[in-house]
């Protein structure tokens, strides 16, 4: 039997996160057992940038839940994940998650291409913002194979469920989880199939989910995109990926490289500026 890891990224019990989490799994007709982890129930601090998780086996030096949250997605064959719309994007938990990925590099063999599905769910329709790229963005990030990521509608806990075409959605994100990938729809990036662009300026355009350049033109009504690979991917294959924890494990015997010369400049910046510091926490009746 599978296990499928429900990652719900809204704080709300019950709310439309973590009941469409549950009705996709409803409709996997792959036996498993579903397993579900609210972010906000977890502490998880943000990353510091210390690099030290690619060089100790214990891993991160940050005493908090990330490494129960890497072992459940470890344990599981796929993941669901679920986030709501918050100011035009996806909640921050799945960011601050996101930012402790260098941990999660030295278990990229464990973590390369689990099958997941993700779905953002939006107040107002239109009005989701980057959303969908955030959640999208997240998973390829997080090593796995995207085969389907959509925004449905709904503001009111179960909202979403009132528009029976949702829990269409929900049943053909349940049968693509453990098929294989569908060709994208539509006008799209030939290298990671995005369709989240940056207009550069004249035809030149920029792939918001892998970060690739290239071009834009008119062919018969319809927009025909080039994208060029870069010379450091993230996620376009597991080389790819292997390539880049390299670089970061590189970064030491840069720094050491240069450590004096970086000190140099960073040490003139010490006194700019007046910094404002959190006020101290007021004393409780057990405290005193």
């Amino acid at each position: 039997m599978k296990t499928i890891l429900g990652i719900v990224g809204s704080p709300r019990k019950l709310g439309n996160c973590e009941i469409m989490v549950k009705e996709i799994s409803r409709g996997i007709a792959e036996p498993h057992e579903l397993r579900l982890l609210r972010l906000s129930d977890f502490d998880i601090q943000p990353c510091r940038g210390c690099y030290l998780c690619l060089f100790q086996e214990k891993g991160c030096v940050i005493q908090d839940d990330a490494q129960a949250v890497l072992d459940a997605i470890l344990a599981a064959d796929a993941l669901i994940v679920s986030a709501p719309t918050y100011f035009l994007g996806p909640n921050a938990g799945l960011k601050r998650l996101l930012d402790r990925g260098i941990a999660f590099y030295p278990h990229m063999e464990q973590m390369w291409g689990k099958p997941a599905v993700g779905v953002g769910i939006a107040g107002i329709p239109g009005r989701e913002g980057y959303s969908r790229l955030g959640i999208e963005s997240f998973l390829r990030l997080m090593f796995t194979e995207v085969k389907a990521c959509r925004i449905l509608y709904g503001a009111l806990p179960g909202e979403v469920f009132m528009d029976d075409e949702n829990r269409k959605a929900a049943k053909e994100m349940a049968d693509a989880l453990f098929r294989p990938a569908a060709p994208a729809a539509g006008p799209c990036c030939p290298l990671c199939g995005g369709d989240t662009f940056r207009f550069l300026g004249g035809d030149r355009i920029q792939c918001m989910l892998c970060s690739n350049s290239g071009t834009i033109r008119i062919s018969r009504a319809a927009p025909v995109l080039t994208t060029e690979r870069g010379e450091h991917e993230l996620f376009l294959t597991r080389e790819d990926a292997l390539r880049h924890r390299e670089w970061l494990v590189s970064m030491k015997s840069r720094f050491l490289a240069h450590k004096n010369d970086l000190k140099a400049i960073s040490i003139g910046y010490r006194h700019d500026g007046t910094w404002i510091r959190p006020a101290a926490p007021r004393p409780t009746t057990e405290d005193a």
